[in-house]
């Protein structure tokens, strides 16, 4: 069931990037997610980006990675900010043509599985899970990560009840006790650790090589006939992580920051606070559009090979990762 949902939303309308991604574009569609909030959204709530680019942008907001693959596919998005590495690979995995053009965020302490409080399971009887019920947004870099952390410990994926919901859905039933385990990252992991307890920090998942970042992407076919549309979009985006990283703009652009995340202050603040957004210079380094992104992509998809989540891993990501757009912008 599990990798016909993922096949099914990866195939989705893939030869149907339709004639409104074909001409000189007056208009865009751009995908990102609430309560995740981003440097970037300071520049989206001020018109930045379509002062700079001279297009007009939709912005839609989507619930998971796999979402913006489908969208992209269908070619209603042509751009989707901050969708998670483990969707954008099952995505190319099954055929569809995109590419991750910058590192949009690195986040390892805001993706997590939490478990009930009442099992009492920490990190030393994490054995017990063997067939808990574990609420997970297949396909997403929670699914990988939950994978992942299982494979660490022991667990047998196979012998639990996994039910695809989506962070929101999952932190829902969560409260309500109908599920043993939760993944998801945002505003719904910081709702679920209140009913609950990580496994593993972000730093002790780093130690392991669980690795949680977001890109951003795009259809092949766009970056190639808007290479200069999309190279500005990441010269704004690049600028107000800049500006974010600067540490003295903070207070300016951390209430609008919120109120475009749909977060009050003091959560988006929590949140942001475990975020790290790269420099252009350093996205375009080895470690990570210079080579280790497209490792990394290519062990992601092996281990969905291995779950049975996926049929197969592409040979290599290295196609699926262009870095001509941001170099561009950078210069």
């Amino acid at each position: 069931m599990i990798k016909k949902y993922l096949l099914t939303t990866a195939y989705a309308g893939i030869a149907a990037l339709s004639a409104s991604q074909a001409s000189a574009l007056d208009e865009i569609t751009v995908a990102y997610f609430l309560e995740w909030p981003m440097p970037f959204q300071f520049a989206k709530a001020n018109g930045t980006y379509e002062e700079e680019m001279g297009v007009k942008i939709n912005w839609v907001s989507f619930d998971t990675g796999t979402a913006m693959s489908a969208a992209m596919a269908s070619g209603d998005v042509q751009i989707a900010v901050s969708q998670g590495v483990p969707p954008f690979v099952v995505a190319t995995s099954a055929g569809q043509d995109l590419q991750a053009v910058d590192v949009a965020v690195s986040y390892s302490d805001n993706d997590n599985c939490v478990v009930a409080e009442a099992l009492e399971i920490d990190k030393d009887s994490a054995g017990e899970l063997n067939g808990k019920k574990v609420g997970v947004p297949i396909g997403t870099a929670a699914h990988y990560g939950f994978l992942s952390q299982m494979a660490h410990f022991g667990v047998d994926v196979g012998s639990m009840e996994i039910v695809d919901m989506a962070p929101a859905d999952g932190a829902a039933a969560f409260a309500q006790g109908n599920l043993d385990m939760v993944c998801g990252w945002g505003g719904a992991l910081r709702r679920m650790v209140e009913h609950g307890n990580v496994l593993l920090t972000g730093t002790e998942k780093e130690e392991l090589g669980i690795l949680v970042f977001d890109v951003t992407s795009a259809p092949a076919e766009f970056a190639e006939s808007e290479g200069e549309l999309l190279s500005k979009f990441l010269k704004v985006t690049a600028d107000a992580n800049a500006m974010w990283n600067s540490g003295d703009k903070k207070d300016e652009m951390l209430p609008v920051i919120a109120k475009d995340a749909g977060m009050d202050l003091a959560d988006a603040e929590a949140t942001i606070a475990t975020f790290t957004f790269p420099s252009a210079e350093e996205q375009l380094s080895e470690k990570w559009l210079g080579g280790g992104a497209q490792t990394f992509m290519k062990g992601v998809a092996d281990i969905f090979v291995n779950a049975g989540s996926i049929e197969a891993a592409l040979d290599s990501y290295e196609g699926a990762v262009n870095s001509a757009p941001l170099e561009a912008a950078q210069n």
